[in-house]
């Protein structure tokens, strides 16, 4: 296959057909993230993206997923999306879901009618990076959009019928915002209540604006065990209907898992013994929850 420059998937899109359908990300101003750093974006030829589904046809035998990359598939025009999925209909019947990144701002300019139709050709499911629900922590990620935005966003996605993955980053907010981070946060995500949430948390990258100011000390990153109690603050406060959630990244200090609501339980107490467990929290982990 040809790739320009390095090429990011969610974990889920492992085993995915992997296509640019654009180069780099169209924001590309978020402070934790270094990725696409080496690339201007741009949208690709519709004709290159074609020849790419060729190349691949030719060479896989079975597809069962596809990924659009880059950044950011939905800022493509409505009628270049749906031409590159009857493509993808036409070269692989057997692909049962496409998948995108979804930047909030993309899903906001597409209607609700159009997101159905692009659905209704093979997009199946969306990566939508909330990081926080603090509009005081996205201003200062310049995550481009406030958090009535975030749940619009989602909700526009989730009532289209396309399923909606969200992610959040534990310990965005530093030492001085936690607990802001994991309150807003679950307030934004029970609006949103998506299909799945994953939970990364903050990895700082040299050549990010956020590594320079953890070391001008303008941020106080978060130990393990006070990660842990945001990640309790913010689950005991989810109020999903059906919700896959998942911390296992590699990122992530223990891995947890299950669904919710049926599961909130469990995970509470699971975060509660590793804390009393590993570090001895006693009734201080109980007023952090």
């Amino acid at each position: 296959m040809r790739y320009e420059g390095a090429v990011y998937r969610p974990p889920s899109e492992a085993y995915s057909l992997i296509i640019q359908v654009t180069i780099g990300c169209a924001h590309n101003k978020c402070t934790f993230c270094s990725m696409y750093k080496d690339k201007a974006f741009r949208i690709r030829d519709i004709n290159e993206v074609f020849e790419d589904l060729e190349l691949a046809r030719k060479y896989y035998k079975y597809v069962n997923k596809i990924f659009l990359a880059d950044g950011d598939a939905l800022v493509l025009k409505t009628e270049h999306l749906k031409a590159v999925l009857l493509k993808i209909k036409k070269l692989f019947p057997e692909c049962e879901r496409v998948g995108v990144y979804s930047a909030p701002k993309d899903i906001l300019r597409k209607t609700k009618e159009e997101l159905i139709e692009l659905k209704n050709l093979g997009l199946k499911i969306a990566y939508l990076g909330v990081e926080s629900g603090s509009d005081n922590i996205l201003k200062d990620i310049k995550k481009g959009v406030n958090s009535n935005e975030l749940i619009e966003a989602g909700k526009k996605i989730k009532e289209s019928g396309i399923k909606l993955s969200v992610t959040l980053i534990s310990g965005l907010g530093g030492r001085e915002k936690w607990q802001e981070h994991a309150l807003e946060s679950a307030r934004v995500i029970n609006g949103i209540d998506p299909d799945y949430l994953g939970l990364l948390t903050l990895m700082v990258e040299p050549g990010t604006e956020m590594y320079d100011k953890v070391n001008e000390g303008k941020i106080q990153l978060l130990t393990p065990p006070e990660v842990m109690m945001e990640t309790g603050k913010l689950v005991k406060n989810l109020n999903l209907t059906n919700c896959i959630f998942r911390s296992n990244h590699a990122s992530n200090y223990k891995p947890l898992g299950g669904t919710l609501p049926k599961d909130k339980d469990n995970i509470l107490k699971e975060i509660v013994e590793t804390l009393e467990g590993k570090h001895g929290y006693k009734s201080e982990i109980f007023r952090a929850l």
